[in-house]
């Protein structure tokens, strides 16, 4: 009897629960989903609904309309009669040219959200609410990626399942992922789509260098990491439920079209969210503010704590880039790490955060007491109010703003380097084997030679504790997380020096110009930092 051909989404099925859970994502991705923690201790359970509950009667108090009620406003809509723009490739290779990469990464940025002036985007949009930018032009961002290239990339990448590839669906209020173990190969891959499944790969710039370039140029126009996931769907499915991401997401549409529905937080306290939310049933979400098919060339903003899911319709398939920024980067991220070093520092210069607490404290003092009338309490409101002012004295503030920058140039893909920087820096130096020796052997940096940093924000000087360490971006790898953050430790007396460089960018200056004792020590220095890939030349060695 002749067998039956059985899809992979079928045979998934059936062998589903023998097959090992799927391998999790790495952290911090743009579009990774975060479980919030569970508290099962009633107690804490309790301060917090009785935080909230006190929250909002302040709220009530001031009478202020709630975000909930500014977001129902009318979502921008601009529609624009078929922009025209030069092709991805001529763009990138005429920033290539631009001499300041915070420049190149505001002009791609403005690229990215034409025709909003990027001034007003940030002063208006950014954090606040959704924008739909309807172009009428499917090649506008022809060039960044495509169904072919992803073709491309099972056939010949390592592509793992669970790490670099998801495969989704959702269909009658269900969200699933059918990731089998091991290597994607195109078999498999594309028989998932053919079954009505969606593709997600999480981490494009690690396959496509246009992806790569893109990311790497725009992570300086945020000052925050850049990642981006591929979304494609087949015809006529769905493959998210609805949610709310933790990543301010631009949705740039690239081929097909889908139908996008974006609701407001449903609350103040989903405003801005820490994490990215469960998924939501349709009666949890209420009426979509933002109704609207989206097509190639088309882009969808939308704030962190937007409720989004996206649909085929059936006469097309649908394949988008959902770039990210600003996941974990808020006032509050860099107050975890200040509140901490500013508590340490006060108790031990000021005795007043070395008093002991009240003998009684115990009696009138945490949850079981929190409804008693007691001045006691009062009185210790008082008190601990008075130490945190106290505590602002003794903030390290640019420490602590130096500890999330480190995070940023751990983040961070490494700099794609133009024609002109990789024949001037190390990684084009002409050093080789050439008829049975070695040729051009070692860098040859004189007083004379003109110096700057590679990029404005590839490198980062930090106090740590009894050492200055230079961080930098350049050994950094395209997979997230992969390499260890890079630092090494700089003199005491070559630290002006370096300051000195981050400060002249993005312009060039003599070796022999560095506030450094001795010609000898400026030449060691460049050589240094030329070695790490951190400086290029203005001119070949």
């Amino acid at each position: 009897m002749e067998s039956k051909h059985m899809s992979a989404f079928a045979l998934y099925q059936n062998l589903k629960p023998d097959q090992p859970p799927p391998a999790k994502k790495p952290p911090m991705q743009a579009e990774v989903k975060k479980k919030k923690k569970k508290d099962n201790a009633a107690f804490k359970l309790k301060v917090k609904v009785q935080a909230k509950a006190e929250r909002k009667k302040m709220r009530k108090k001031l009478h202020k309309p709630s975000q909930k009620e500014e977001n129902q406003k009318e979502v921008p809509h601009v529609t624009v009669e078929c922009v025209s723009a030069e092709p991805l490739e001529t763009l990138l290779a005429d920033l290539a040219k631009v001499n300041n990469s915070r420049e190149r990464a505001s002009k791609l940025f403005q690229w990215l959200i034409t025709p909003i002036p990027d001034k007003m985007f940030f002063r208006e949009i950014w954090e606040k609410k959704p924008i739909f930018v309807q172009r009428k032009n499917p090649d506008y961002y022809k060039g960044l990626f495509s169904t072919a290239e992803l073709d491309r990339i099972f056939r010949e990448e390592d592509v793992q399942y669970g790490v670099n590839l998801d495969v989704t669906s959702y269909t009658n209020g269900k969200r699933e992922t059918h990731n089998p173990p091991g290597r994607v190969l195109p078999y498999t891959a594309w028989d998932f789509y053919e079954s009505g499944c969606s593709l997600r790969m999480l981490n494009p710039q690690a396959f496509s260098s246009t992806v790569w370039n893109v990311l790497s140029i725009l992570q300086e126009q945020f000052g925050s990491m850049a990642g981006a996931n591929i979304y494609l769907t087949p015809p006529g499915t769905q493959g998210f439920a609805p949610h709310y991401d933790d990543i301010e997401a631009f949705v740039v549409q690239l081929e097909g079209k889908k139908h996008w529905r974006v609701y407001s937080p449903r609350s103040d306290d989903e405003v801005l969210p820490v994490l990215s939310s469960p998924n939501f049933d349709q009666g949890d979400i209420g009426k979509p503010i933002l109704d609207v098919v989206v097509e190639a060339g088309d882009l969808i903003y939308f704030p962190r704590g937007f409720i989004h899911q996206g649909n085929c319709l059936p006469d097309a398939h649908s394949l988008h880039i959902t770039i990210s920024s600003y996941q974990k980067n808020s006032w509050g991220d860099l107050l975890q790490k200040l509140v901490p070093a500013a508590l340490e520092v006060a108790m031990e210069e000021d005795v007043e955060f070395r008093r002991g607490l009240p003998l009684d404290y115990l009696t009138y003092m945490g949850v079981q007491n929190s409804d008693k009338e007691d001045p006691r309490r009062a009185k210790f409101f008082s008190r601990i109010d008075n130490l945190m002012k106290r505590l602002t004295n003794y903030a390290p503030l640019d420490a602590a703003v130096d500890q999330k920058a480190k995070d940023f140039i751990h983040d961070c893909l490494p700099p794609t380097l133009t024609p002109d920087e990789l024949v001037t820096s190390v990684k084009g130096a002409p050093t080789r084997w050439e008829g049975g020796q070695v040729k051009d052997v070692g860098v040859h940096i004189t007083t004379q030679t003109q110096i700057r940093i590679l990029r404005a924000q590839c490198a980062r000087l930090c106090n740590d504790g009894d050492a200055v360490h230079l961080y930098y971006t350049t050994d950094n790898s395209r997979v997230y997380h992969k390499e260890q953050l890079k630092s090494f430790e700089i003199k005491p007396e070559y630290t002006d020096t370096v300051e000195f460089l981050i400060h002249s960018y993005p312009g060039f200056v003599t070796v022999g110009s560095l506030p450094c004792e001795s010609a000898q020590d400026r030449i060691a220095l460049a050589e240094l930092l030329f070695e790490k890939g951190i400086i290029h030349t203005a001119e070949p060695l």
